[in-house]
């Protein structure tokens, strides 16, 4: 696809604004979704004029992770483009990750009698976690005779990069995760998965072992959970793929990853919603493309809080009509993925997307919910079609062929 667009290429002064609801998607509980049962004029005021679908991030029935999700948005495959959830945390934290340097996102978790009672440590408060990670780094800098670098994140989330002296072989961070991804389990340990990733996974062992007598009086973050054991790819710049100066605006740091593996600019930000808005909107002369990331509609997915989704998807409809003053050229709304709270994880559901363009023919849909998306124009599609859309629309795609 992308050998595809860029000849195509031409430059205007359009605006595009991609804005990703973490997690929208849902099914139903008493027969409505969480779209469905939300109040949300602003949105379904959208869906009825302009252009809407549904986007399926890997392919049918596969269950997409954030990286994957936002890469497909992005426009780049993210089959053809595998990047670990590690290496992703690390740039978001703004991290300076070498070619030699293993990264690993982890979690602060609550384990009791072997067992997983909270893979979240009760969503640790940052402070905390920073206060948790300095002692670790204090008493932890060295395994092995590689160098062990910790970096907090927001909440219980933080990362462990292994700084090698050499490079490695492409196959040595093929390491699994020790994150069973569900309470009531046992950790995993993380079991090399090729001849050369034996070495990282031994690490990642004596560190797990480490830890765990350092955290051992704590309450809650009493252990550590790892995944994402990678390196940094190479992959096409943004600007060199699609010619669109970008700006990423997200708080969570592995969401500001994304965007700087691909070459936008990613300003560290903190707030809530409207400290996001109130950014895009100080910088919106700057750029001409926008990611702005909402984070919480995911996080009350995996809670499986569905009243908790609900309000969230509320909050954003209300700050709607602020961005619509800014009257981008092109606007796109929709998710990386579906996170329906009664599963309280990511789903392979086809994800809600809409498009406000004056090139559509719109009317179709009476509301911006996933069935009614089911009759739109766009119809169902790969999720790495989104970004040669956003162009078109844009007028920024020049005729194929003669």
């Amino acid at each position: 696809m992308l050998k595809l667009i860029k000849p195509l290429i031409q430059k205007n002064d359009t605006k595009i604004l991609l804005i990703v609801l973490d997690g929208i998607g849902g099914l139903p509980v008493e027969n409505k979704t969480e779209l469905e049962s939300a109040n949300i004029p602003n949105l379904d005021a959208l869906a009825r004029e302009f252009a809407c679908g549904l986007h399926t991030p890997i392919s049918y029935g596969i269950t997409p992770g954030s990286g994957p999700g936002h890469l497909g948005l992005f426009g780049y495959d993210p089959v053809e483009y595998q990047i670990g959830r590690g290496v992703l945390e690390a740039l978001g934290l703004g991290l300076d990750v070498r070619k030699t340097d293993v990264a690993v996102r982890c979690n602060y978790a609550t384990i009791k009698d072997g067992v997983i009672i909270d893979r979240r440590a009760g969503r640790v408060p940052t402070e905390k976690n920073r206060g948790l990670t300095e002692r670790l780094q204090k008493e932890i800098n060295k395994i092995d005779g590689v160098e062990i670098m910790f970096s907090s994140g927001m909440e219980h989330r933080f990362v462990v990069l292994f700084r090698f002296t050499k490079s490695l072989s492409p196959d040595s961070t093929m390491v699994t995760d020790t994150d069973p991804q569900k309470e009531g389990s046992k950790p995993l340990s993380p079991r090399p998965l090729s001849k050369n990733s034996g070495k990282v996974s031994k690490i990642a062992e004596k560190l797990i072992d480490l830890s765990k007598g350092i955290l051992k009086k704590e309450e809650k973050a009493n252990y550590i959970l790892m995944r994402g054991f990678s390196r940094i790819p190479h992959m096409p710049a943004f600007y060199d793929a699609f010619g669109l100066k970008a700006l990423a605006i997200a708080t969570y740091p592995m969401y500001r990853g994304l965007a700087r593996l691909v070459g936008m600019d990613t300003p560290a930000i903190e707030g809530n919603m409207e400290d996001e808005i109130g950014f895009l909107k100080k910088r919106y002369n700057e750029y001409d493309f926008f990611f702005l990331h909402v984070k919480k509609i995911d996080s009350y997915g995996e809670d499986g809080n569905f009243d908790g989704k609900v309000r969230e998807i509320e909050r954003f409809d209300n700050f709607l009509p602020e961005i619509l003053n800014l009257k981008p050229d092109v606007l796109i709304i929709t998710g990386d993925h579906s996170t329906p709270s009664i599963l309280k994880s990511h789903s392979w559901h086809p994800v809600p997307v809409l498009i406000k363009s004056p090139y559509v023919l719109g009317g179709i849909c009476s509301a911006f919910t996933e069935r009614e998306c089911t009759k739109g124009e766009l119809s169902i599609f790969p999720t790495v079609n989104l970004m040669p859309l956003a162009l078109a629309h844009s007028l920024r795609l020049k005729k194929f062929g003669a």
